[in-house]
C-alpha cells in the first residue's frame, strides 16, 4: 500500500506545533495522533506512523511544546495541564474525534486533555505511564536530562549517554539516527528541547505525590476505550501502578511486553506499533471485533501481539 507523509504544523495553546503526518493511499478508517515523552520527538514515532497509515488511518505525529521543532512556551509553562492544553486545541482543529496515542509525558497529557473534555477522543492508548509512578524512575529520568544541558562534544558522545541510560537495550541507537534530536552550536551538540523543562517545580521528582493525585482524579473520568502498554522492565510503571490504573478505570485494557523497558518504542517498537494498530482496528466504526481484549496480555518480539477474545 502506497502512503503519503508531510510536515506540517498545528495550532497548540498559545504556540505552534510541528507534526509529521502520514495519510493512507485509499478511505481513512480515522485519525490517530501521536505524542513523545519528555526529552524525545516526534521521529520516535516514524515506524508506527508508518504502520498506522498501512493500515488505512491518518496518523499525526506531533512535536509537544518545547521540544523539536515545535515552539518554546514564552513563558516557560511546562507544565502537565500546558501540555494538555496543547492536546486539547490540537483535536479541536481536527475534523473528527481521534485516538490518542501517548508515550510517558504525551500520554499523561492525553489523560489530562480526555478527562476534561470526554468527548475529545474515541480512543486512548498509554505507553508506560500511569499515576502513580516510581520514584526511582522519574529521578533517571530527570538526571539524564540534566546532565545533556551542557552538550555534548560529539554524535559519539549524546550516543553514548544515551546507552549509559538504557545499558540493556536490545537494539542500540547509532550515532547518525541521534542527528534528528540534536542540534549543533558552537560546536558543541544539544538535545532539541528547551532546558526550562527542567526548572518547572510542577515536573520535579519532588512533585510526584501531587501529579499522582491529580491525574488519578482524571483517570477516574475517562469513559472511552483505553489501553495501557507496559514495558515488563520499567523503572517507571510498576505493577502497583498498572493494577492501580486498572481500578481506577474499570474498562481498560492492559498489554505488558516482555523484554521492553520505560522506552517501549525503542527497545521493541514493532511490537508496539503491532498493538497499537491491532487496537486501533478493533475502534473501527465497521469492525466487527470492537474491543474484545482480555483484561491483561502478554507479548514480546517473539509472540507478537495475538489478544484472546473473552
Amino acid at each position: 500500500m502506497t502512503r503519503t507523509d508531510t510536515r506540517q504544523h498545528f495550532r497548540g495553546d498559545g504556540v505552534d506545533l510541528a507534526a509529521t503526518s502520514w495519510s493512507p493511499a485509499g478511505p481513512s478508517s480515522g485519525i490517530v495522533v501521536l505524542l513523545h515523552g519528555g526529552g524525545q520527538t516526534r521521529h520516535s514515532w516514524q515506524r508506527t506512523g508508518e504502520r498506522l497509515a498501512d493500515g488505512g488511518w491518518r496518523v499525526h505525529a506531533v512535536d509537544l511544546r518545547g521540544h523539536g521543532e515545535s515552539e518554546w512556551a514564552f513563558d516557560g509553562d511546562y507544565t502537565i495541564d500546558a501540555h494538555a492544553r496543547d492536546v486539547s486545541a490540537l483535536v479541536s482543529r481536527l475534523p473528527e474525534a481521534p485516538i490518542l496515542v501517548g508515550a510517558s509525558l504525551g500520554g499523561m497529557a492525553s489523560l489530562m486533555a480526555q478527562s476534561a473534555n470526554g468527548s475529545l477522543a474515541r480512543g486512548l492508548v498509554l505507553v508506560d505511564i500511569t499515576p502513580k509512578a516510581r520514584p526511582e524512575g522519574l529521578t533517571k529520568i530527570h538526571d539524564f536530562m540534566a546532565r545533556g544541558i551542557e552538550g555534548f562534544d560529539s554524535l559519539d558522545d549524546a550516543l553514548a549517554a544515551v546507552v549509559a541510560y538504557n545499558p540493556n537495550r536490545r537494539r542500540m541507537p547509532r550515532a547518525a539516527g541521534l542527528r534528528k534530536n540534536l542540534r549543533q552550536r558552537d560546536g558543541r551538540w544539544y538535545w532539541h528541547w528547551d532546558p526550562r523543562i527542567l526548572a518547572q517545580r510542577e515536573n520535579s521528582v519532588e512533585a510526584a505525590a501531587e501529579r499522582e493525585s491529580a491525574a488519578r482524579s482524571a483517570a477516574r473520568r475517562i469513559t472511552v476505550p483505553t489501553l495501557l502498554v507496559h514495558g515488563a522492565q520499567s523503572d517507571v510503571v510498576s505493577d502497583d501502578g498498572v493494577n492501580d490504573l486498572l481500578a481506577l478505570i474499570p474498562d481498560a485494557r492492559h498489554v505488558e511486553v516482555r523484554g521492553a523497558g520505560h522506552m517501549i518504542a525503542g527497545d521493541d517498537n514493532d511490537v508496539l506499533s503491532g498493538g497499537i494498530a491491532d487496537f486501533c482496528s478493533s475502534l473501527r466504526a465497521d469492525s466487527a471485533e470492537h474491543y474484545r481484549f482480555s483484561r491483561t496480555e502478554h507479548f514480546s518480539s517473539t509472540t507478537g501481539f495475538t489478544p484472546r477474545e473473552e
